[in-house]
This record gives C-alpha cells, structure tokens and sequence, in this order.
C-alpha cells in the first residue's frame, strides 16, 4: 500500500469513528473486560467484584449468567472466565487512556464509567482498522493488490459488525492478531532470518493469547517452514551448519511463541489451577469435529448462509492452490491458506454451541479475515474479461449488501436472533431496508440507545 493510501484511508477511519458503539451488553464482553478492570485496579485476576458490578448494572442480568460466574468457582477457588487475556493486553494502551479522561473530566475513576468502557470500543475499532490494513499488504504482497478486496471484506463480513457495533467482543483484536501473523508470515518466508522467525513466533503467539482457538491458525506458517526446510536438505546436503542454522531458526520462533504465550499461562494457573483452560470447556468438546459440515453449509446458522461472500474467497484460495494467481510462487501460499480455513472449520465443529446462536454471524470466522482477502484479491485478479468482471461485481455488490442487512436487522431485533430464516431475511434486505436506510442511519449516530432492548418486530 502507498502512503497516500494509508493516510486516505485513516482519515476515512477517522470520519467513522462515531458509528462506534461504546457499550458492553454480552457475557463475552464482560469477561474481555473484566481482565482489564481486575488487573489494572485490583491488581490480581479474581473478578468476583467485576461480575457482580455488571450483575447489578443490568448489563449481564440473566439467572444463568448468576449461576456460571457469580456462583460456580474453578478448582483454584477463582470466579470463572472462559476468555483469553490477549485482547485485554492490546486494550490496554486505550484503557489507561480512558483513565486519564475520566480523571481529566471528572467522571468516575473506578474502571467501569464510559471514558473506560468508550476507551476499549475505540481502541477494537482501531485494531479492526489494523486488520484491514495488514489484510490489504498481505493481498498485495501474494496476488500484487488488496486494498480493494480488503474493504470488500471489511464490509461483507461479520468484521464490521464487532468493529463498530459490538467491538468489546474481541473479534476485531482477533483478526488484528492473525492479520499481523500472515503479513508477519508472508514476509518472513523468502529468507527465514533469526529475527524473521522471532517476529513470527511473537505474532504467532500474540494470535494464541487473544483466542486461544485461532492457535492452530499458525499451522499454516509453520508446516510451510518445514516444506522450506525439507527443500533445502533436498537442494544443500545436510551439513552440520545447515542442520543448525534451520534449528536455529525454528527454536527462534517456538521462543517467541511461548514468550507472549507466558502471560496466558500465567492467567491459567491463577485462575484454573493449572496451564490449561478450564475443565468445563474441555467437556463441551468433540475432538472429530462432527458440526464441522453444519457450520458451514447449515441454512440457518451456517457460515455461507450468514456470510456468502466467503464462498468467492475460497473459489478464490482454490484458483491461488491451482497457481492461476499472477504470481508462481504464490501457490503454496493459497494451499496452505486453504489449510488454515480447514483448521478454523474444524475448531468451529468441535463445539456444542458451534450455532452460536444469539449472536450475529458465523463469529468465530473473523479471524480469518486476511486469508479471505488474499483469496478474494485473487478472483479479483483474474477475472479479467469484461462480462466476468460485472458478474463477479453484482455478486461481490449483493454479498455486502446481504451482510449490512442483516446487521440491521439484527440490531433492530427485526429477525429472529437465534437463527436465520432466509426467506424473510431476503424479503427485509433487499425490499423493505433500502428504503428505510437512510432513517436507520440517522437514528444509529443521533438516538443509538433507541436501537437497545427493542421489542421483536
């Protein structure tokens, strides 16, 4: 990307910021934000009082959100918290910010007042906008542009919704993560330098502390190391110093790993008793993956059914495997990229609630924000005759469409939250919504409270 790029597009970013909504209402969101709270004014990682604040507020009010962290303890005699610490670690920055305001303006300094909460919305927006650029680079250094097809994915995925609408979830810190990890990735793999393999390992692990699941996305990068290792056993002999420099190298990149990773060990230890998450998630999982299939093709709560537009950047990551891109050697790439989406389909089916049902979209998938760039940047790419071109661009026009409707009626609460019923969903998007949007919109930036705790329409 060049710099005129970058600087249009920031200040695009910047025109935006009041579309982002300053407010927690989820369970998720609680406990993302109770590492911040806890650590940083408790000093210690109980949030027995955290809970029971956001209890009392109403914002997590449910009978079952009482009974799983307010009542149950872990064999270490801590309240529960099933998320990672990564996000909290990359809010941080934001939130002490948001002290200085709260301090500045008088509001309350005790960690919960919206100068806090604002603060760590602002600063998933921010990272949400990362990941868009790091996707953007990635794009052009495999396929040789990407900053079209980053918007595009920007805006025809879930990304956009817990960017601005609810980006205390942790999903824009997610894609921020593993955006930085391919980019990391993509520009160490020609030479595979110490350092390289350093930075690498530290993005890497960096992607494993902000959800622990998307860990296994850096099985791309890694089994890339090793085809690059076995090519030059194959080209050099196997030397003592040829042997060592690649040990080197790999040992350079598993330090880094555990090095960000140490944090999140830490956290388990305190709160589970040991290096490992806690039991109850364990018993929720099926290690053959048997939803591996729903999530994806399910028509009501399925991946394509939310989120069509993934289907072309996998048309698109199959053309990149195939070496139809421009550029030869970026077939590994899209092969390996190819094996990445497996992985992340594959962790989304070892869960009981692989529908997640209550939220919007196929939420898990936002990390793989740049891999679906790069292969959405590779149809784009080649699709060169004219006619193909306008088709691919209605359909890539309806996709984003598709994605920003149902936003809206998620919001709205004029659909029904736990699942899809794509039969109306089509109806609302395409024949009522367009002309309602303007109104939306303007209620979304003037009265965006009025949008909360709506009745079903």
């Amino acid at each position: 990307m060049t710099r005129r790029e970058i600087i249009a597009l920031s200040l695009v970013f910047l025109i935006t910021l009041p579309a982002v909504t300053p407010r927690l209402y989820a369970s998720d969101e609680v406990q993302h934000y109770a590492w911040l709270r806890s650590l940083a004014f408790d000093r210690d990682a109980d949030f027995q009082n955290e809970y029971q604040y956001f209890y009392d507020a109403g914002v997590s009010r449910s009978p079952e959100f009482h009974e799983t962290f307010l009542e149950r303890q872990t064999p270490a005699g801590r309240r529960m918290n099933f998320t990672t610490l990564g996000s909290a670690m990359l809010w941080a920055p934001f939130y002490a910010a948001g002290h200085l305001v709260a301090l500045a303006t008088g509001a309350p300094a005790d960690g919960y007042s919206r100068p806090y909460v604002g603060a760590v919305a602002l600063g998933s927006a921010v990272y949400g906008f990362l990941a868009v650029l790091l996707s953007a680079a990635a794009a052009r250094r495999v396929i040789g542009h990407g900053l079209a097809a980053a918007l595009i994915v920007a805006a025809g995925t879930p990304l956009v919704f817990y960017t601005y609408v609810a980006p205390i979830f942790g999903h824009a810190t997610s894609a921020f993560a593993v955006s930085l990890m391919v980019w990391a990735w993509l520009r160490v793999r020609d030479r595979w330098t110490l350092r390289g393999a350093l930075a690498l390992g530290l993005a890497g692990g960096l992607v494993a502390i902000v959800r622990e699941q998307d860990a296994l996305l850096a099985l791309g990068p890694a089994l890339d190391f090793v085809l690059f290792a076995r090519q030059r056993f194959r080209e050099r002999p196997a030397t003592a110093g040829n042997t060592s420099g690649l040990l080197q190298v790999a040992i350079s990149g598993a330090a880094g790993f555990v090095l960000i990773f140490l944090p999140q060990a830490l956290a388990y230890a305190s709160i589970n008793g040991g290096v490992r998450p806690d039991a109850t998630v364990a018993r929720k999982l099926t290690w053959w993956s048997p939803h591996a299939i729903s999530v994806v093709l399910d028509p009501e709560h399925g991946l394509l059914a939310w989120t069509p537009l993934v289907a072309i950047a996998l048309i698109g990551l199959i053309l990149l495997a195939l070496n139809r891109a421009a550029r030869p050697e970026a077939q590994r790439v899209g092969a390996l990229l190819a094996l990445m989406c497996i992985a992340q389909i594959y962790t989304s089916g070892i869960v009981e609630s692989w529908t997640v049902a209550g939220s919007f979209g196929q939420r898990r998938f936002v990390a793989l924000t740049p891999v679906l760039t790069i292969g959405l940047a590779t149809v784009m790419a080649v699709t060169r005759p004219v006619w193909t071109r306008r088709v691919v661009t209605a359909l890539l026009v309806l996709c984003v469409w598709w994605n920003l409707g149902l936003m809206v009626q998620f919001g709205m609460n004029r659909m029904d939250r736990q699942k899809l019923t794509l039969a109306r969903n089509a109806r609302l998007t395409f024949i009522e919504i367009p002309f309602e949007a303007p109104g939306i919109a303007w209620d979304y930036l003037t009265n965006r409270s009025s949008f909360y705790k709506r009745p079903r329409q």
